[in-house]
């Protein structure tokens, strides 16, 4: 099957890739404005709460790049894995499988290591550790290495009869002069925007797609070296994956749109750039309910409560200020916290009293929120709940 559309690196003027500022601007003023705001909120968090919210952001940003490749992995093990790397425990609590090991390996590589050059050694690394035993699946592929076989490098969807080609990658041959002008351009970027450095390094390396797998999660491996150039570790709180499986439809038809368009890749780029806003506002949302826990907290530190109270609270808490969808009833804190109806509606009552909740409604429509400011319905004139 030949792919019949213009394809990018075949261009004259390939690989000179161009953005057009005027096109982009205002989106990466938004992008930039709200990265900002991600890493002031940041400087109000205490180290044990940040190290928390690193470990989640990290744990579902994983997950998140391998679905994106229709892979699922084991939360449990991620979170081990993960929070071993930081320190919170020795060892592992869950087995760990080594290519999800192997993912975490080059995550952490990119973000604890991103200001060392980006090498072919390197690259040819991360996409080994991702194929621990040299299979894909069912099928032998050549890690560690760019690929080397005469077919061609195609992008394909659709049963068997009805395939369609959405991409064709440059030949095998031409890789050697490829990746030699990736890997140049891209450690020459270091002091440039990162944003725009981000969105132009991960088109660029799809468009080369240098191996025979793995390209996608090495990829947006990419993008996680070139914000953490800038941010380090707190570049973990941005999760461009789980934006980007979000969008993953969109995603992948950006992606297309580009590696066969004009060298100017002005509308990727802007397209990117968006998604870095959408996941700036995430991680902001985001500590802003940690900051309100830690606040509730501290103004309750000397709650005399019990373990179910505690636990009813925290998943109240954890939830963020519209998670928890219709609020808490006598119900379903018995469920969370496994205990009759007369203790859960007493123990309601009680959180009610102390001023951790507040309560509206009346008979079997009573519910519970926290008392937060901003968070849940609030009462109007007649006693209803309305929206915030």
């Amino acid at each position: 099957m030949a792919y019949e559309l213009p394809l990018i690196w075949q261009a004259s003027d390939w690989p000179r890739l161009r953005v057009d500022l005027e096109q982009v601007q205002e989106a990466h003023s938004r992008a930039r404005r709200l990265q900002g705001l991600v890493e002031g909120r940041l400087a109000l968090i205490g180290f044990e709460h940040l190290r928390t919210l690193e470990a989640e952001a990290w744990s579902q940003d994983a997950l998140a790049t391998a679905a994106i490749e229709g892979e699922r992995y084991d939360l449990a093990s991620v979170r081990s894995s993960i929070e071993r790397r930081l320190g919170f425990r020795e060892t592992d609590t869950h087995e760990v499988p080594r290519n999800v090991e192997g993912l975490l390996d080059i995550m952490d590589d990119a973000v604890r290591h991103a200001n060392k050059p980006l090498t072919h050694e390197r690259l040819q690394a991360w996409q080994a550790a991702l194929f621990p035993t040299g299979y894909s699946g069912m099928r032998k592929i050549l890690v560690g290495a760019y690929r080397n076989y005469e077919e061609p490098m195609q992008i394909v969807s659709g049963g068997q009869g009805h395939e369609k080609v959405h991409y064709e990658a440059p030949p095998s041959n031409r890789l050697p002069v490829e990746m030699e002008a990736f890997v140049s351009w891209f450690n020459g970027t270091a002091g440039k925007d990162p944003l725009v450095t981000a969105a132009i390094a991960h088109l660029w390396f799809e468009i080369v797609h240098p191996f025979e797998d793995g390209n996608g999660r090495v990829g947006r491996v990419v993008i996680d070296l070139v914000l953490a150039r800038e941010m380090g570790f707190n570049s973990r709180l941005i999760r461009m994956s789980q934006r980007l499986l979000d969008k993953r439809k969109e995603y992948y038809a950006e992606l297309e749109a580009a590696q066969h368009a004009s060298v100017d890749v002005s509308r990727w780029v802007r397209w990117f750039l968006e998604q870095v806003q959408v996941a700036c506002e995430d991680a902001v949302t985001l500590i802003d309910a940690t900051l309100s826990k830690a606040r509730f907290w501290a103004e309750h530190e000397d709650l005399d409560i019990t373990p179910r109270q505690r636990k009813v609270l925290n998943v109240l808490l954890d939830a963020g200020p519209n998670g928890f969808e219709g609020g808490m009833s006598t119900r379903k804190y018995v469920s969370i916290a496994s205990t009759s109806s007369a203790t859960a509606s007493r123990e309601l009552q009680d959180l009610v009293a102390r001023g951790c909740l507040r309560q509206l409604g009346a008979g079997r429509s009573i519910r519970y929120y926290l008392s937060i400011d901003g968070w849940g319905p609030v009462a109007d004139a007649q006693g209803e709940s309305v929206p915030v």
